[in-house]
């Protein structure tokens, strides 16, 4: 008989959500610890609504309802203030608490200084939690450490799990539901084929907690993806790997078991190097039949000086020929990019979107460099002093915690806008035929950078209007897109234009060109040419107000149905009808309606 016989599991949730479906939690992590301990323990459970804000309650009903002798919390660094508070929760239930994730890995003695922790599990956690609930707490368990006589005891560190093979596929089962899909019928999912990464990137936190890459077999890879194959509904696979494509020669293989067993029905999407994609030319249109759609290239500078401080082992050559190497056999790249390096400053940054669109990237995230604990880059802005807040909550990559260069936090966030802005938002807006088609597009981008910014709980709408109108004022009067005129843009006669209104008497025109064969767009604080008509406007204090009143659940739930129509469009109707039934649904979207509506007709009152 285990030590702990009836044991719950939990995943922090990050404390800001954003608005990228691919990003909602699939919780394999601790879906893997619950297959590790399936057969020692008399039950098992999970809580409900783990990827929003309703866990706290439905976990407190749980531990209330069933009978739990340990709890284990898995926390990411932008979780742990949730991983605290579900901590609390646990302990007032009388329950033994254990913590594990790459926060806790990281700073073990830390979380040990909260009374309701008992025990921490360092790096991979699935051998060690299994010891632990068998035999309980002790100096015998590698891998933990603990409270004793008034210190804290740590085991030292397990070996990594060598036969990654060894590990039992994630108890999907027990998932509850998500946005109206349980177990393993989730549309949106996750599998790891392998453990660790051959390189040690600066800022990453993956060497501290999995090591050196471990790859799992192709038939044990391909055996866990029949489990989740649906053959009626084609689902959105993240295979999360730090670098799936370091054995070309077992990526092949698992093509061609997934071809062989006709398991495709996937809109696959997955993240290396370049390198790795030039590497593996010759297995890019297997790739392409068992569904990969997207390759993730982990960029991160155009700046040579910044990769090798870095140790990011990237050329630009490099990327530009992976880029049009995996264009050439019907695969997209989305290229990730981090602003805030401490050698670098505004006038640097701006060079962020020009060289992501050289390159040929049709996609690209902008993040702002976080130095989560444990790492080297945390260990070299925590010497300079650049780390300005250890608010957990704003670690997730989009919420400044730093100062770099010469740039503040504020400015920082202002940069990453300008990123966005200046590499998608402006080619968008010059492929559009008038002024109304343009306000929606861009309407629709500043409504995405509102949710980005509004991650930063500390921001208030003043603070996000600035920021979103001072990173087009760094567009102001100069050429901020430039394309050859493609046949689907009509010829015109004269420019259009909206107005972008922070406050009265505070705007600016965006206009949009065509001189011959070229378009492009110029933000310009001289209304002269286009007062005298009336043009769309977009009130940034309108807009501001409308989004920071949408739940982020709701959000998040249509983002994530939007996602599986767009995979299944025949299915439309059964994923996507179902939430407007959801309560305060048709209040938002007349709130909306009314948003588009002021805007396309120039007025900027508020909704």
């Amino acid at each position: 008989m285990a030590y702990f016989n009836h044991v719950c599991l939990v995943e922090a949730p990050q404390a800001a959500s954003f608005p990228f479906p691919q990003y909602v939690s699939d919780i394999i992590g601790i879906c893997s610890l619950a297959a590790s301990i399936e057969g020692d323990v008399e039950s098992l459970v999970i809580p409900d609504n783990y990827y929003n804000s309703a866990l706290f309650d439905s976990f407190e009903r749980l531990l209330k309802r069933h009978r739990i002798e340990l709890v284990g919390i898995s926390s990411m660094t932008g979780g742990f203030n949730n991983a605290k508070r579900l901590a609390e929760i646990a302990r007032t239930q009388g329950a033994f608490v254990v913590m594990g994730g790459f926060h806790p890995t990281a700073m073990h003695e830390e979380v040990l200084k909260l009374s309701s922790v008992d025990v921490v599990v360092a790096g991979e956690g699935e051998n060690t939690f299994r010891e632990l609930v068998l035999n309980g707490p002790s100096r015998n368990v590698k891998g933990i450490a603990f409270r004793e006589n008034g210190g804290i005891v740590y085991n030292g560190p397990r070996e990594t799990i060598r036969d990654v093979d060894t590990i039992a596929f994630p108890l999907r089962s027990l998932r509850p539901e998500r946005y109206g899909e349980k177990g393993q019928d989730y549309s949106v999912d996750t599998i790891f084929t392998s453990r660790g990464c051959p390189w040690a990137c600066s800022f990453c936190a993956n060497d501290q907690m999995h090591k050196k890459w471990r790859g799992r077999s192709p038939e044990n890879v391909v055996d866990e993806i029949a489990l989740i194959h649906d053959p009626a509904k084609k689902k959105y696979l993240k295979i999360w790997d730090a670098n799936f494509l370091t054995d070309i020669e077992r990526v092949e293989e698992i093509c061609d078991m997934m071809i062989e067993r006709e398991l495709t029905n996937f809109r696959i999407t997955t993240e290396t190097r370049a390198k790795d994609v030039l590497r593996s030319e010759r297995v890019l249109d297997k790739l392409r039949r068992v569904g990969l759609k997207k390759i993730g290239l982990g960029i991160e500078s155009p700046n040579q000086e910044t990769l090798k401080l870095m140790k990011k082992k990237n050329t630009h050559d490099e990327v530009q020929k992976a880029i049009e190497l995996a264009s050439r056999y019907g695969i997209g790249t989305e290229g990730f990019f981090i602003i805030g390096h401490n050698n670098e400053n505004k006038e640097d940054t701006k060079a962020y979107p020009e060289f992501a669109r050289s390159v040929g990237l049709r996609k690209s995230l902008f993040f702002v460099m976080t130095p989560y604990p444990g790492t080297k880059v945390y260990r070299e802005y925590e010497e300079k002093k650049k780390i300005v807040t250890h608010d957990w909550d704003l670690y997730n990559n989009f919420c400044p915690v730093i100062e770099a260069g010469t740039m503040t936090r504020t400015e920082l966030a202002t940069m990453m806008i300008y990123c966005f802005t200046a590499f998608g938002s402006l080619p968008s807006m010059i492929k559009r035929k008038s002024a109304r088609q343009v306000c929606l597009v861009l309407l629709r981008d500043l409504f995405q950078h509102c949710v980005l910014l509004f991650g930063n709980k500390s921001l208030g709408e003043r603070e996000v209007r600035d920021i979103l109108y001072d990173s087009f004022l760094l567009l102001a009067d100069n050429e901020a897109g430039v394309v050859e005129k493609k046949s689907s843009i009509k010829q015109m006669s004269k420019p259009f234009a909206l107005t972008l209104q922070h406050s009265q008497g505070k705007q600016l025109a965006i206009e949009v060109h065509q001189n011959g064969e070229e378009c492009k767009v110029l933000v310009k604080n001289d209304f002269s040419e286009t007062k005298k008509r009336r043009n769309p406007v977009i009130s940034l204090e309108s807009l501001t107000g409308f989004v920071r009143n949408v739940p982020e659940d709701t959000l998040m739930g249509m983002l994530y149905r939007n996602e599986c129509v767009r995979n299944n469009p025949d299915k439309w109707g059964t994923m996507f009808f179902p939430i407007l039934g959801e309560p305060g649904m048709w209040s938002l979207l007349r709130q909306l309606t009314l948003l588009v509506y002021r805007s396309l007709n120039g007025s900027a009152g508020k909704p």
